[in-house]
């Protein structure tokens, strides 16, 4: 006979407690409250004209709300991010495929597409402003020179990434060719296809803004620069938490349920066994 020694337990509801406080839904609440209490405590040390106090931020939220400025600006940008995307999707797909299987292609536009990905926005967005004046086409073009890089890239990565072992097997077996690409070609490029979303939406939207100041006289980057201008710092910080809001909404609505639902064929994980006292 031998006896062993256990910890204490703690009571059942403190433990649930403890289990809630620590949990990864618990962290991503905490992370915001404290951004706000540290920026209660730090705007009255800077000036309310740099950073200007919860409370008044509250306000302008209330304010630009009702004047639907705000909703407008936003109607604006949202139809130019669409449209932009769109189009770098529909361009930016098929010439992956062909970057993906064609050597010489990609040799080709290699270095077009470092230039893609590293050119600064700002001189994109004073380029349309002389080439096509302060409309929509300017910042739509910014969206698709800013976002049709990533697309490519991924395309191709995904096109390339597909196992040759599997593709010589269908062709050992004489599988047909649509049957390759949904069930071999398309389920391997899937990945890649949400991250060039996912990358050519952030690009695209922060392309997007800097030629709404350059490039338009509507839109959410044109109402951001003009409270600049009044030292409405304010209303940039208001913007700023829309945008904030919006690419995490996005995130979690619509990337994250699509692409559950688009891999939901993947085996799950099993969960960590949990240990159980005899």
């Amino acid at each position: 006979m031998y006896s062993t020694l256990r910890a204490p337990r703690a009571p059942a509801g403190s433990s649930g407690l403890v289990r809630l406080l620590t949990s990864p839904r618990a962290a991503r609440l905490t992370a915001p409250l404290l951004i706000l209490v540290a920026w209660q405590l730090v705007a009255p040390l800077i000036g309310s004209r740099l950073l200007p106090m919860p409370i008044e931020v509250v306000e302008e939220v209330g304010v630009l709300a009702l004047e639907g400025t705000i909703w407008s600006a936003f109607g604006t940008s949202l139809m130019r991010l669409a449209v932009g995307l769109g189009l770098a999707l529909l361009v930016g797909a098929p010439l992956g495929l062909l970057l993906g299987v064609s050597s010489r292609a990609e040799a080709f536009a290699h270095d077009f597409i470092v230039i893609g990905l590293t050119f600064p926005y700002l001189i994109w967005g004073i380029l349309v402003s002389m080439w096509f004046g302060f409309g929509d086409v300017g910042p739509i073009l910014v969206v698709f020179i800013a976002a049709v890089p990533y697309v490519m890239v991924n395309t191709a990565e995904g096109v390339r990434d597909v196992s040759r072992d599997l593709l010589d097997m269908a062709r050992s077996y004489n599988v047909s060719r649509p049957h390759v690409l949904r069930h071999l070609v398309i389920p391997s490029l899937s990945p890649f296809f949400f991250a060039a979303l996912r990358y050519g939406l952030a690009n695209g939207w922060k392309g997007l803004v800097l030629a709404e100041v350059f490039a338009a006289t509507s839109g959410a980057g044109w109402e951001i620069a003009g409270m600049r201008d009044i030292g409405n710092a304010a209303g940039v910080v208001v913007y700023a938490l829309y945008f904030a809001t919006f690419s995490i909404l996005v995130e979690r609505l619509v990337f994250g349920r699509l692409s559950a639902w688009v891999f939901r064929w993947r085996p799950r994980q099993p969960g960590a066994a949990r240990a159980t006292a005899s």
